[in-house]
C-alpha cells in the first residue's frame, strides 16, 4: 500500500507538471491577458534609427551569398543600416564569398580561432554603430517587411528586446519534420500571449533586435545570448516582446538526428544561462516576470525528468491496476516510434501524428541528455550550425 501511494504521487505530480507547462500556463496567460493588456502597437517612426545587423557564421559557403542578397533587399533605408558578418574561423570559402560584397557595404570580421556563436557576437560589439543591434542567422530568410516591423517595436520606450516570429518551412519537394513545425507554431503562440501580459522570457536566436546599450553587457561564451538578452533587458527595467509581423522563415531540420543534436546543444546552454541569471526567478524582486520565466522555461525543462518519475510510478501501479498497464504500453509505443524515427528518415516525412510523436519523444530524450550534460558541467561553446536546406522568400 505504501509503494502504491508513492507511485500514485509520482504519476499525479508528473501529470500536473506536464498539464501546467503545456496547457495550464497558456490558459492562465489568456485569462491574464483579458485583464492586463500592455500598450498596443505604435505607428511607424517618421525617421528610422541606425541599426547594426550581425550574422555570425561558420562554414556557410552554401547559403551565405543568398542570405546577404536577401538582407540587402529588406525594406529598410540603406543608409540607416550596418551589416557585419562574423566568421568563426570558417574554412570552406565563406570568407571569400563575403568579401565580394565589400563594395556593397557588407563588413567581414574573421575570428582567428573557433570559439562559438556567443563569442563571435561578443567579439564585434565594439565595431557596431547602430542604436539597435539585430542578430540573425545565415540559414534563415527574413520577410521583406520583417526588419521594419521589428525595429518599429522600439518606438515603445519600455521595449529593450524585440523578437521575430519564427515560421517553420521546408522545400515544396521535401515535407520533412512536420513535428518541428507544429512545435514552433505552439511556441510562437505562447510568446504572443506572454507579450500581451508583459513580455517574453527569451528571444528567437534566428531573428531578434536589442538596444545597443543592453547588447554591450557581456555574456559568457558558453551561454545563450538570445536567451540572456531578454533576461538582461528585464534586469535593467525593459521588456522583451514578440513581434508578429517580424516574420523569419526557418528551414526545418533535415533529420531527427540533426534536430536531436540541436536540442541537446540549445537546452544545455539554456540551462546554464538560467543558472547564471537565476536571480530573475525571484518573484519578490522581478514580480510577474519571475513567474513567466519559471513557467515557460524551468517547468517545461523539468517535464522530461518528471516523465521518468511518472513512468516509475506507473510501473509500481501496473501490477494491481490494468489502466497503468495500458498507459505504460502507450509510452512504450511512443518510445518505439521515436526509435524508428531516429533510425528511419522516412518517419520524418510521415503523416503529422506519427511525425509529431517522433519529434516529442526525441525532444524528451534530448532534454534528459541536456540535463546530464549541464549537471556535469559539460559546456561546449563551439557550435556546429544545423545544416538546413536553403529556401527562397519572395
Amino acid at each position: 500500500m505504501k509503494v502504491a501511494g508513492v507511485s500514485l504521487v509520482f504519476v499525479l505530480a508528473g501529470l500536473a507538471l506536464v498539464g501546467y507547462s503545456y496547457v495550464g500556463y497558456p490558459l492562465l496567460l489568456m485569462l491574464l491577458g483579458r485583464f492586463r493588456r500592455v500598450a498596443g502597437p505604435r505607428p511607424e517612426p517618421t525617421s528610422w534609427p541606425l541599426v547594426s545587423i550581425t550574422i555570425p557564421v561558420y562554414n556557410e559557403a552554401v547559403n551565405i551569398a543568398a542570405t546577404l542578397e536577401q538582407v540587402l533587399q529588406l525594406d529598410y533605408p540603406a543608409d540607416r543600416r550596418q551589416i557585419v558578418v562574423v566568421s568563426d574561423a570558417s574554412s570552406d570559402g565563406t570568407d571569400e564569398i563575403v568579401s565580394r560584397f565589400a563594395e556593397r557595404a557588407i563588413e567581414l570580421v574573421r575570428l582567428p580561432q573557433r570559439k562559438g556563436k556567443t563569442a563571435a557576437e561578443n567579439a564585434v560589439r565594439g565595431l557596431l554603430h547602430g542604436e539597435i543591434v539585430v542578430n540573425t542567422d545565415a540559414s534563415v530568410r527574413i520577410a521583406p517587411g520583417g526588419l521594419k516591423a521589428l525595429i518599429a517595436a522600439f518606438a515603445d520606450p519600455s521595449v529593450g528586446v524585440a523578437s521575430g516570429r519564427d515560421v517553420s518551412v521546408t522545400r515544396t519537394d521535401n515535407a520533412a519534420n512536420r513535428g518541428e513545425s507544429s512545435y514552433v507554431g505552439y511556441e510562437m503562440w505562447v510568446r504572443h500571449l506572454e507579450t500581451q501580459v508583459f513580455g517574453v522570457v527569451g528571444a528567437s536566436g534566428c531573428f531578434y533586435a536589442i538596444r545597443k546599450d543592453l547588447h554591450m553587457h557581456p555574456v559568457p561564451e558558453a551561454l545563450s545570448r538570445d536567451f540572456a538578452a531578454a533576461l538582461i533587458a528585464r534586469q535593467y527595467g525593459f521588456r522583451a516582446v514578440s513581434v508578429p509581423d517580424a516574420i523569419c522563415y526557418v528551414p526545418r531540420a533535415p533529420s531527427l538526428r540533426s534536430e536531436y543534436r540541436r536540442k541537446v546543444r540549445t537546452m544545455t546552454r539554456g540551462l546554464e544561462t538560467l543558472w547564471y541569471m537565476r536571480c530573475l526567478l525571484n518573484p519578490f524582486r522581478y514580480g510577474l516576470f519571475a513567474w513567466l520565466l519559471f513557467s515557460h522555461k524551468l517547468c517545461r525543462w523539468l517535464v522530461p525528468p518528471a516523465l521518468l518519475l511518472m513512468t516509475a510510478g506507473l510501473a509500481g501501479l501496473s501490477v494491481p491496476h490494468r489502466w497503468a498497464q495500458w498507459v505504460l504500453a502507450a509510452e512504450g509505443l511512443s518510445a518505439a516510434l521515436g526509435a524508428i524515427g531516429w533510425l528511419s528518415p522516412g518517419l520524418w516525412r510521415a503523416p503529422n501524428g506519427l511525425s509529431l510523436a517522433a519529434y516529442v519523444v526525441a525532444g524528451t530524450v534530448a532534454s534528459l541528455h541536456a540535463w546530464i550534460k549541464a549537471l556535469r558541467g559539460e559546456l561546449d561553446p563551439v557550435w556546429e550550425p544545423t545544416r538546413r536546406e536553403g529556401i527562397s522568400v519572395h
